[in-house]
């Protein structure tokens, strides 16, 4: 019984070791720091955690862009949603979605907030739904909220974060 127990608990310390993390720092059009984003590989997908503040209160949309790049003020260097499927933009969206689409988040009062969410159609292993591609990914926060159908970006409005999605130090 000690024996299976212990052989337990080292696979459970393996999987552990093995768990697939990314970050992200969030800047604004002012190339200052407005938060951070964890990534963790888990069972559904990747679950995103942001940390944001210093943004106007209200539902922003968050979605993971196709190049690894935040040039301010405008991010246009993010490219595009992430999109390896060919897809049209919008959770609700017959035809969609994007990769990259995700729920639109909620800035408090105060220009703070602090959200989860489970991206089901990205990794942060291999394929092509992989967060870790040749150019990259960025996660980019929009002034307003995502209508979760109007192609390609919601009317989400400008963009006002952006963080370059970076494997965690020890994680290869």
């Amino acid at each position: 019984w000690v024996a299976v127990m212990c052989l337990a608990g080292s696979v459970g310390m393996a999987l552990a070791s093995e768990t697939r993390t990314a970050e992200a720092d969030l800047i604004n059009p002012e190339g200052e720091s407005v938060g951070t984003v964890r990534l963790a590989q888990v069972p559904e997908g990747v679950k995103i955690s942001l940390d944001v503040s210093g943004l106007s209160p209200g539902m922003h949309a968050v979605h993971i862009h196709g190049t690894g790049k935040c040039d301010p003020p405008d991010f246009k260097s993010a490219g595009g949603h992430f999109n390896p499927e060919g897809k049209k933009h919008g959770l609700k969206n017959p035809d969609g979605p994007h990769a990259g689409d995700m729920e639109n988040i909620e800035v408090g009062e105060d220009g703070t907030a602090q959200v989860e969410v489970v991206n089901t159609r990205v990794t942060l292993g291999e394929g092509k739904n992989s967060l870790f591609q040749p150019d990259g990914t960025a996660i980019v926060i929009h002034a307003k909220a995502d209508d979760n159908m109007s192609d390609p970006a919601g009317n989400a409005g400008p963009r006002v974060a952006c963080g370059v999605i970076e494997r965690s130090e020890g994680d290869d």
